[in-house]
């Protein structure tokens, strides 16, 4: 129970962070035509996972309750981009390319097929 506690509460943390950050770009930017809000958010999302799991891994600073709390939780409801370029890269470090390349080329693929089902979907209603 502690754990989907530590989940919801960062979830909620990082998704209001997420609408913060990118409404700022948005506002920012005066109504840019690309979504460099979703953009900004990713990237800052990566460089934080990049960093965060490399202290993680090399140093050993997180209990499992904290990794709970900021690497699912909070960059979670951040960006979910996050922990897909966080795994593939370790896979990459793990020097598994084919595994790398699956993953890249599911998660895109697939997301992608995946978002056009659902418009049909929501077409035939």
């Amino acid at each position: 129970m502690l754990g989907i506690m530590l989940v919801g509460v960062g979830g909620f943390l990082g998704s209001v962070l997420r609408y913060l950050v990118g409404g700022w770009v948005h506002r920012l930017l005066d109504n840019p035509w690309f979504p460099y809000g979703t953009l900004v958010v990713n990237l800052v999302g990566c460089l934080v996972i990049g960093f965060l799991g490399g202290l993680a891994d090399n140093r050993q600073v997180f209990s499992p309750e904290s990794r709970l709390f900021v690497f699912i939780g909070i960059l979670g409801g951040f960006t979910t981009f996050s922990s897909f370029a966080y795994e593939t890269s370790a896979f990459l470090n793990d020097g598994q390319v084919v595994a790398a390349s699956f993953n890249v080329g599911l998660q895109v693929l697939l997301g992608l097929v995946a978002v056009w089902i659902g418009g049909c979907l929501s077409r035939l209603l």
